[in-house]
């Protein structure tokens, strides 16, 4: 029974480039040998997952396959003929290679472009109305002379187009640490030859969830001999237990004790630079926001960004009914009015 290239990927006819690299993302982890190990299918079904991605994402394979079949190959070397305003025109697609040779009849090229012989609108060179014959020939990579007579010189034929190789895209998951230090990580790619092979991909300090890394001439290699397409990393972030990230700043929620809060303190605060010594001021409130200079995410040129900490007053569980009286004792101190009065819905 013929592989339906849509099913093995599980997408639509109708579906898009965007949709079919999406899909080809999602089987490709699905079937990836080096996650079952223990799969001796997986092998077999990966490589039928790329044999379907190499077809689909191609617009001139996909174009042929949806016309001819799985048998869309050697339909592509049979070759085939149409009536073209001239006479016959009889055109091979050279298979892989990508190269056309077209042989084109006419019953008399000299009667096709003979010049006028009234009137004053020939030119020299023998063009008529500006046309040079010479640029039609030119057209068919030279395989004609002006005469008409077969070019058996260097311009015979046209030369194959050097096609580059196909992009692979992979996901890959890196830590928020190692995504605002960087660092290196391991990839495991698969040879056309099935073979599986790591490489080591530097990952830049400072690089956002969602974006691309291209390892150059990693890809698939070139149908016709040209340069091989690139390995594209797209990359995503764990989420740190304590630290986000806003633009090039870092945001920690610091737990304090009341006492640290309404007194001051000097508490240790961990950072990507190392831990520095930040200083609470007294009577700082809960949600007030204190900044680090230069211990947020590395930038270019020095240009760091910043940590800021957000103060989070944590209230203990239990208190004796001595410290109750001195924790109420202290509404004395707060400014005269209702501390909520403004808010309204």
């Amino acid at each position: 029974m013929a592989t339906d290239y849509y099913k093995v990927l599980g997408v639509k006819k109708s579906a898009t480039k965007e949709e079919i690299s999406h899909a080809y993302r999602e089987m490709a982890r699905k079937y990836h040998p080096d996650l079952h190990p223990d799969d001796k299918t997986a092998k077999q079904k990966f490589q039928e997952v790329q044999e379907a991605f190499d077809v689909l994402n191609d617009d001139q394979k996909r174009k042929m396959y949806d016309q001819f079949g799985p048998n869309y190959e050697r339909m592509n070397t049979a070759g085939g003929s149409y009536q073209g305003p001239w006479g016959t025109n009889s055109s091979t697609y050279g298979g892989r290679g990508g190269s056309w040779q077209q042989e084109f009849s006419f019953q008399d090229l000299n009667d096709l472009f003979r010049q006028s012989q009234t009137g004053g609108g020939n030119t020299a060179g023998g063009t008529r109305g500006g046309f040079n014959p010479a640029d039609l020939f030119g057209m068919f990579g030279n395989q004609f002379q002006e005469d008409g007579t077969r070019n058996a010189g260097r311009g015979g034929r046209r030369r194959n187009a050097s096609v580059r190789g196909n992009d692979i895209l992979h996901d890959i998951t890196i830590s928020f640490e190692k995504s605002i230090l960087g660092g290196e990580t391991q990839v495991s790619i698969q040879e056309p030859s099935g073979e599986i092979k790591k490489v080591t991909a530097k990952i830049p300090p400072g690089i956002e969830d969602g974006k691309k890394l291209r390892l150059r001439g990693l890809g698939e290699p070139s149908p016709t001999g040209g340069t091989a397409g690139d390995l594209v990393l797209i990359i995503h972030i764990t989420p740190h237990t304590s630290f986000t990230r806003q633009g090039n700043n870092l945001i920690l929620k610091l737990p304090v004790k009341i006492s640290e809060a309404v007194l001051g303190a000097k508490v240790s605060v961990p950072t990507p630079k190392g831990t520095v010594e930040l200083r609470i001021p007294p009577g700082t409130s809960s949600g007030k926001k204190l900044r680090v200079k230069g211990r947020g995410v590395p930038g270019k040129n020095g240009a760091d960004g910043d940590l800021l900490v957000e103060i989070m007053i944590v209230v203990p569980s239990h208190v004796t009914e001595a410290q109750q009286q001195v924790i109420s004792s202290m509404d004395a101190n707060y400014t005269p009015g209702n501390l909520r009065s403004g808010i309204s819905w």
